[in-house]
């Protein structure tokens, strides 16, 4: 049987395939809003509604969706999820009127809640402790490339043939990554493929910094919401999601509105952000081992990983006041590069800080925060921007996650490591 070295980096690609799947459906309302809010005259605090709608069944479901991931595995969980989520962005196309598009834009989040509890077990199954940034930071491209791509072909199927295919075409696409996972994909102790020397040192490296199984009179979900170190991640999670959220959703239609750019423009340059958005995501998997080089703890360096990206989130101030369109765009860029740093590190601490049992739950659990801070954020920001403007939301964005990161180095410690079977 042939042997394939390296096989856990595949399983990441697979991981970053799969999340741009899931945010290029995502994307793709922001990029036909301009047009949805012309033709079906959508205003911005409806097209907040729409978003908003995805957001809480997320938020509500990931908890959900990780519990079922921990129960079925990774391999029927995901596969569940991803044909969920396309069929909902298909049926967009059919929607006509803002309650349509939030029911539709409802099941879209239930399915999609899935991806990151999916990724956060995966993860946990094949990599050890020192490279799971790397792997989340790899997994990670794919919110960017999502979006990335969405932009321009987003943008092309609507001028070509009409908003409601840039929904069917964009919800096909995870058809073909369901079958490939189904085919393909085992665990590393079933994986034919694996070599020897690789399980070995996937098991040796993840005794580097993993919470034991807790007490079995303790079930999941109170051995999760009864540690601070949840608190410390949900909360800092609460308040980075907001600038991603954001990002993703309103972009186009800020240049759009406040800076004359037609369809065609967002499709030529607003791919842009995105692009420096999985960057952001590749390097920022690379912060943390090079602070574990200079003799930090893992956890430390993860908390010095976040600080050092926090600290380039104030750049967005500087995007209301940038003089074009262009200038706009790069200060986008400097913003997204340094969102995506810090969550290579956020989506991979329930791995460090969980037994594997609970991986996918804690993540959900921690997620459905981040994702309510979101909500609360696009609430906020659809009534800022037809009242005042958008400079109380870009001063918001400058400052949140570098208090996210003080809530880490406040919170978070070291887990316990009693070792005992675990209840469902």
């Amino acid at each position: 049987m042939i042997k394939i070295r390296g096989l856990r980096w595949y399983i990441a690609i697979m991981l970053m395939l799969v999340t741009t799947i899931n945010y290029l459906d995502r994307t793709s309302l922001s990029v036909a809003g301009p047009v949805l809010k012309e033709k079906l005259q959508i205003n911005e605090q409806q097209f907040a509604f729409i978003i908003m709608c995805f957001q809480f069944s997320y938020l509500t479901m990931q908890p959900v969706s990780g519990r079922v991931m921990d129960w079925l595995g990774t391999k029927r969980g995901f596969s569940l999820a991803a044909i969920w989520w396309s069929i909902a962005n298909m049926l967009h196309g059919f929607a006509r009127t803002p309650i349509s598009f939030g029911a539709f834009r409802a099941l879209l989040g239930v399915g999609e809640a899935g991806n990151f509890p999916g990724v956060a077990k995966t993860i946990s199954e094949w990599f050890p402790a020192r490279e799971r940034t790397i792997a989340f930071g790899v997994a990670n491209v794919g919110s960017g490339t999502g979006s990335l791509i969405a932009t321009p072909l987003v943008a092309w199927i609507i001028i070509r043939y009409g908003w409601q295919a840039a929904f069917v075409v964009t919800g096909a696409v995870g058809f073909v990554w369901v079958v490939l996972w189904l085919l393909f994909y085992k665990s590393p102790a079933q994986n034919k493929f694996v070599t020897p020397e690789e399980l070995e040192y996937i098991a040796q490296g993840q005794k580097e910094l993993q919470a034991e199984e807790q007490t079995k009179d303790k079930n999941v979900w109170k051995l999760i919401l009864g540690q601070r170190n949840f608190w410390g991640i949900a909360l800092a999670r609460f308040l980075s999601e907001p600038a991603w959220q954001f990002f993703s959703y309103w972009i186009p239609l800020y240049f759009a509105t406040q800076r004359g750019l037609n369809l065609k423009q967002i499709g030529l340059f607003l791919w842009v952000p995105f692009l420096a958005a999985d960057i952001g995501s590749f390097v920022g998997g690379f912060i943390s081992p090079f602070y574990q080089k200079l003799g930090f703890k893992i956890l430390t360096s993860r908390k010095l990983a976040m600080t050092t990206a926090a600290f380039m989130m104030p750049v967005s101030f500087l995007i209301i006041q940038a003089p074009s369109a262009s200038w706009a765009i790069f200060w986008f860029c400097i913003a997204s590069f340094g969102h995506q740093c810090i969550s290579a590190v956020l989506l991979v601490l329930p791995v460090d800080l969980f037994p594997k049992s609970t991986v996918a739950t804690a993540n959900g659990l921690s997620g459905s925060c981040g994702h309510f801070g979101g909500m609360l954020f696009t609430f906020s920001v659809g009534w800022l921007v037809m009242h005042i403007g958008y400079s109380p939301v870009f001063i918001t964005i400058a400052m949140l996650d570098l208090i996210g990161a003080a809530v880490l180095w406040t919170v978070v410690r070291e887990p316990k490591t009693e070792t005992a079977p675990i209840s469902a």
